[in-house]
């Protein structure tokens, strides 16, 4: 697809959901490995005020506790919280205990919110900052880590412009290369020629739009609303959508793609009430979320959506809403990057670990080797990575969200992308995954 990904679109079907009142979970697959010990009781290790990477693992988190993607902060808070206590209870990094501190990255309608996070976590001297979810929220952000030496790994970001711009920002997401491939492959699979787009004017969504748009071309279709160049953007935080659907209704689509956060619980009725097929409708990582409580039941009957990420197996789930639960007094709903979360505070104590110090630069320097970079032995919890590491063996830590070595553009090499198909309940099923490579 135009060089940005190459994808192996054999579609393995992998059942599951990402409902955990589904009684039939299948096992996982060797991507979605188990990386922690599964019997130990999860605490909730938060940074003491004066805690830094002297006398600490600091993993800081600049994630979103409110806007429009404050959907995602559950799971990827829990997910760092849960692999902070893993750590622990292995014994922690280079003779110190691990600790969190999370800060709210808000969202791209008010980045004075992120920079201010951004600023009081530097000035604590975390040994990773985790985050953020929204890509325009880490361009914002990435140059104040940079210019303080401290390692950024986003769980979530996949905005292709991210690729290699610093030397102290990673992601465990793919970039949209992978995700957007995937997306228009499966469109032009459904046999859907003529798509359009309602698309938010934000670096995510304009990007993925792209690559979608590419690959639908590509394949002999054609974009006929909200294509690259057109200007039919909206600007992100808009609430109300009747000339943009009535417009992309109008140009006579097959399928419609929704890039969107929050404005989609807006977006959705409007298409509706102008009858609009939704079961020809797309979604992605942004708004492919479980609608149950905020839409009419069956509104969103067989719609698709796509989320980077293998589907964890059930027992991590557990386990992440168990930390969850401890922490927040209630249990999670929705898993989305709660593995690529997991798996960032993973290799950023086993980098810190490979170097022997729990600095932020030290982590940089090994976190792509840790990953498998430097073809290292396949180790797949903390505790049996460390081991290795004293041994003085070179790893690679594959956790659950399987992803391949970090590649010399701090992507992941390799990446899977799960296809979610809506039920009456407007709650999302996975139906099949694919794996492709940045």
């Amino acid at each position: 697809m135009a060089g940005t990904a190459a994808l192996s679109l054999t579609l393995a079907a992998c059942g599951g959901s990402e409902d955990t009142n589904e009684a039939d979970e299948p096992a996982a697959s060797e991507s979605t490995s188990e990386s922690s010990d599964a019997g130990a009781e999860p605490t909730n290790d938060v940074c003491e005020g004066s805690a830094t990477s002297a006398d600490t693992f600091k993993v800081g988190g600049i994630l979103p506790i409110t806007g429009n993607l404050a959907f995602l902060g559950p799971p990827e808070i829990a997910a760092v919280g849960l692999a902070v206590s893993d750590i622990n209870a292995a014994g922690g990094v280079n003779g110190a205990q691990a600790c969190h501190q999370i800060e709210d990255s808000g969202d791209s309608t008010d980045l004075s919110i992120v920079q201010a996070s951004a600023r009081g976590l530097v000035r604590g001297t975390p040994s990773v900052v985790i985050g953020a979810a929204s890509s325009s929220v880490s361009e914002a952000v990435v140059d104040t880590f940079t210019d303080a030496q401290v390692t950024q790994v986003s769980p979530a970001n996949t905005a292709v412009a991210l690729s290699g711009i610093s030397p102290f920002y990673f992601r465990t997401a793919p970039p949209d290369g992978v995700q957007g491939s995937a997306l228009g492959t499966l469109i032009s699979q459904d046999g859907f020629q003529n798509i359009a787009f309602i698309v938010f004017n934000d670096t995510y969504g304009t990007g993925l739009r792209d690559v979608v748009e590419e690959t639908v071309t590509a394949s002999g279709g054609s974009c006929v609303y909200g294509c690259k160049g057109d200007g039919n953007e909206f600007p992100a935080g808009q609430t109300t959508f009747t000339s943009e659907v009535a417009d992309a209704i109008a140009a006579g689509p097959d399928a419609i793609v929704v890039l969107a956060f929050d404005e989609t619980k807006a977006i959705v009725p409007e298409l509706d009430a102008q009858g609009w097929d939704m079961a020809n409708t797309y979604f992605t990582d942004g708004n492919t979320s479980d609608y149950s409580e905020d839409l009419p039941a069956g509104i969103m009957t067989g719609a698709q959506g796509t989320i980077p990420g293998a589907d964890a197996s059930q027992d991590f789930k557990d386990r992440v809403s168990q930390w969850y639960e401890v922490a927040e007094g209630e249990s999670l709903n929705d898993y989305s990057y709660s593995a690529e979360s997991y798996d960032a505070t993973i290799l950023a104590a086993l980098a810190a670990a490979k170097g022997g110090s729990n600095d932020s630069a030290t982590v940089q320097e090994n976190f792509a080797a840790v990953s498998g970079a430097t073809d290292g032995e396949e180790c797949s919890t903390f505790e049996e990575c460390l081991t290795l590491i004293d041994e003085g063996s070179e790893i690679r830590y594959v956790g659950p969200s399987g992803i391949g070595p970090i590649n010399d553009q701090n992507d992941p090499s390799s990446a899977f992308v799960g296809i979610y198909q809506y039920l009456e309940d407007n709650s999302y099923e996975l139906t099949s995954t694919v794996e492709g490579t940045s």
